[in-house]
């Protein structure tokens, strides 16, 4: 059963279209990604699904609701983390958890469970009593994530969730994530990571207000235009990576080539072979290398996409 769709729908402000023509499913219990610039529909896509905005054109469903007719029984059901820390920095993180609690009409025994639930999942027993705003990036997210998670909601919107925290917070609150999702419970969540896209059961990619790429991580590297017929990839191990990107891209045979990670990534004439490849690099001063055949990373899958509308 899906726990979200979306048949065309589109969000206009005005003469702006900020949501054009949209349409996809998130599966219950599924972790559903969604990515793509700054600007380009994501966070107006989310309230139009949580029934704040109207649409223009098009409509969608959470939990079975309409999201126009019905938006208060979603509301009702869903949590909500936005991308900016949007709880009470005055209050205490206990305060916090109980104010949203009361906010949600949890009462008595069973406020009582909840509160407890979300405190040892979120580990924050050790700072119940300081103040929000004292908190670290990665704390203040797993208060976010209590407070938005204190209903027992089935579907959660995460709005960058894990933006401005630290490497090992970020995967922290994957952890929390992946433990929720095993309870059954649905998350849409927008990143900007690659490697949190990976973690993603299916993704989607908006720009200028279009859906452009749909499917799990395996589908989209698929896709044809990533890979064009008579090319390969070519993930290239040097010294100097930078000098080294500017004697690639020099190179007749080499159609796009980007550094990732201490490597370079290239798109590349399939027929040119790995042998001409390096005694080219050799003669540009570059001998210690290696060279390996590789898939498309979902980077790859996304610059390529944005690339082509841009042409």
């Amino acid at each position: 059963m899906s726990a979200i769709t979306a048949q065309n729908l589109t969000i206009r402000f005005g003469n702006f279209t900020a949501v054009d023509h949209v349409s996809l499913s998130v599966e219950e219990g599924e972790i559903f990604g969604f990515l793509g610039p700054n600007g380009s529909g994501k966070t107006t896509l989310i309230k139009a699904l949580c029934g704040l905005l109207t649409p223009a054109a098009g409509k969608g469903t959470v939990l079975g609701f309409d999201c126009v007719v019905e938006s208060e029984e979603i509301r009702q059901r869903v949590g909500y983390m936005s991308q900016k820390f949007s709880l009470y920095e005055d209050l205490t993180v206990m305060e916090n958890i109980e104010f949203y609690a009361g906010v949600y009409g949890l009462r008595g025994d069973y406020l009582k469970r909840r509160k407890e639930e979300a405190i040892a999942l979120t580990h924050l027993e050790p700072y119940l009593d300081r103040r929000a705003g004292k908190l670290s990036g990665g704390w203040k997210q797993r208060l976010a994530l209590a407070c938005a998670f204190i209903h027992e909601p089935r579907l959660m919107f995460l709005d960058e969730p894990t933006a401005g925290i630290d490497p090992v917070a970020r995967r922290d609150l994957w952890d929390l994530l992946f433990q929720l999702s095993g309870l059954g419970v649905t998350f849409f969540v927008t990143t900007h990571y690659m490697d949190e896209a990976e973690r993603c059961g299916r993704v989607g990619y908006i720009y200028m207000s279009k859906l452009i790429a749909y499917g799990t991580p395996d589908d989209l590297k698929q896709i044809p235009e990533v890979s064009p017929p008579g090319t390969k990839r070519l993930e290239i191990d040097t010294t100097h990576t930078s000098n080294a990107l500017a004697a690639i891209k020099r190179m007749p045979y080499v159609y796009s080539s980007t550094i990732f990670g201490q490597a370079i990534h290239l798109l590349m004439d399939e027929n040119v072979s790995l042998d001409q490849v390096k005694a080219d690099l050799a003669r540009e001063g570059f001998t210690e290398v290696e060279l390996r055949p590789i898939t498309p990373s979902l980077e790859d899958v996304f610059v390529t996409l944005t690339n082509t509308l841009n042409e």
